[in-house]
C-alpha cells in the first residue's frame, strides 16, 4: 500500500486549516462565506517521510454587488466641483441572473460627437458642391 501526502488548507493567517485531506483531492472553495477583498489560500503539503512543502495563492473574492463609478478615475488628479456618478448592482446566485440594474448608464463619448460634427460638415460640402453643379446647368 502506497502511502499519500497529506494536504492541509488555511486560509489567510488562520492557523487552523480548513481542511485536512489526502492527495489526491478534488473540492470546492465556497466564496460566499468570506468578505470581498483579498484573501491567500495557503496549501501545505506533508509526505509520509514528514517533508513539507509550502503554496500560496492569492486570489480576491466579489461576491457583493458591482460598483461602477463614472468621472472619477483611481489615482487621478481632480479639481473644483467633480461629478461623479455611481451604480451599484448584485448579480443574483449561480441560478439566477438579476437583470434590474445591471446596466450602468454612461456619458456619452466624445469621439461619437466628434464622428457626428464631421459628418453634418461633410454632408454640408456635399450639398453645397453638388447643388452649385446642379445651378450650372
Amino acid at each position: 500500500m502506497v502511502d499519500n501526502s497529506t494536504i492541509y488548507l488555511f486560509l489567510d493567517e488562520d492557523p487552523k486549516p480548513i481542511a485536512e485531506l489526502v492527495s489526491p483531492v478534488n473540492f470546492e472553495l465556497d466564496t460566499t462565506r468570506l468578505i470581498d477583498g483579498r484573501h491567500v489560500l495557503k496549501i501545505v503539503s506533508k509526505d509520509p517521510s514528514g517533508k513539507e512543502g509550502l503554496r500560496l495563492i492569492p486570489f480576491e473574492v466579489r461576491n457583493g454587488p458591482s460598483i461602477a463609478i463614472e468621472g472619477l478615475k483611481e489615482e487621478a488628479v481632480v479639481d473644483g466641483v467633480v461629478p461623479i456618478m455611481i451604480n451599484a448592482y448584485g448579480k443574483g446566485n449561480q441560478k439566477e441572473f438579476l437583470i434590474t440594474g445591471s446596466e450602468t448608464p454612461q456619458s456619452i463619448p466624445f469621439w461619437i460627437f466628434i464622428l457626428v460634427i464631421g459628418f453634418i460638415g461633410w454632408a454640408v460640402y456635399y450639398y453645397i458642391s453638388n447643388s452649385h453643379v446642379n445651378l450650372l446647368k
